[in-house]
């Protein structure tokens, strides 16, 4: 009968045992991580720090892009762009020195021998990163649409889209960059090629609008490229409904690469 009752409460707060147990063991561990990063000076300052010094470090290159025939300005190019550095610096890079140090120090190992499955390892470990890029983008949002002058997005389904979409694929690839490095120190090393490609071809510092469009259709289709477009979109209100589909469904398909990367070659444990 106390069974019974019990699994009548859990129902109660809004769903089964197994559902409701999966989200406190998710949170539990997202806490502890929550903590380490507290801890990690490093990590902090990569996550809080680094994206608005590469904005700033950016502007004068992006001043001298000719934004000509592209509907395009400075700041629609700028802000947009330094939330793609949040994506990259505060939780692609960052989470990738995460599951690297993790694994190398067995607590992956250990973790997968209790009541944790595989996917909520993976999602705990990458929550407080997640949670942190996503508040620093609705941050830059607000007081970057002010400083800036360009205000709140004319397209805010996009601009979420383009956010959710990044995130995935970002934690996608931090799981499975974690594979090169074999320890945390060579992390940091394993990262540069995802973000130089991004930064270089994402259309995060030079737009792809602004490039011949035979480069700019072959660029358009790296991995954090249909996210850039989606978020920029977001305040200039382009493209059509067939172009949007169309990036949506061009992230989509990274993030299915990804999660089968991850399934394939996510490693738990140091190779000896």
């Amino acid at each position: 009968m106390s069974t019974q009752v019990q699994e009548a409460r859990v129902e109660a707060r809004g769903g089964t045992p197994a559902e409701v147990g999966a989200v406190a063991r998710l949170l539990s561990l997202g806490r502890a991580e929550l903590t380490l990063l507290g801890r990690n000076k490093t990590a902090l300052f990569t996550c809080l720090v680094i994206p608005i010094v590469m904005a700033l470090a950016m502007k004068r290159a992006v001043d001298e892009v000719d934004l000509a025939g592209t509907g395009l300005t400075v700041e629609t190019v700028l802000l947009p762009a330094t939330l793609g550095y949040v994506l990259l610096f505060a939780v692609y890079s960052n989470l990738t020195g995460a599951y690297v140090a993790r694994r190398e120090e067995l607590v992956l190992k250990r973790l997968r021998t209790g009541e944790l499955r595989d996917r909520e390892i993976l999602l705990g470990t990458a929550l407080p990163s997640v949670v942190l890029g996503l508040a620093q983008a609705v941050l830059l949002v607000v007081l970057g649409g002010l400083v800036l002058s360009v205000g709140l997005p004319k397209a805010p389904h996009l601009l979420i889209a383009g956010l959710l979409l990044g995130t995935v694929v970002v934690v996608g690839f931090a799981a499975a960059s974690s594979c090169l490095a074999k320890s945390a120190e060579a992390a940091q090393l394993a990262v540069l090629p995802f973000m130089m490609v991004s930064l270089a071809g994402s259309g995060m510092v030079f737009p792809l609008d602004a490039l011949p469009e035979r480069i700019a259709s072959v660029l358009g289709l790296l991995p954090m490229s249909p996210v850039m477009h989606l978020i920029r979109a977001g305040w200039t209100d382009g493209g059509d409904l067939k172009e949007t589909v169309g990036q949506l469904l061009t992230g989509l398909a990274w993030c299915v690469i990804t999660l089968f990367a991850v399934q394939r070659w996510f490693r738990w444990e140091p190779r000896r």
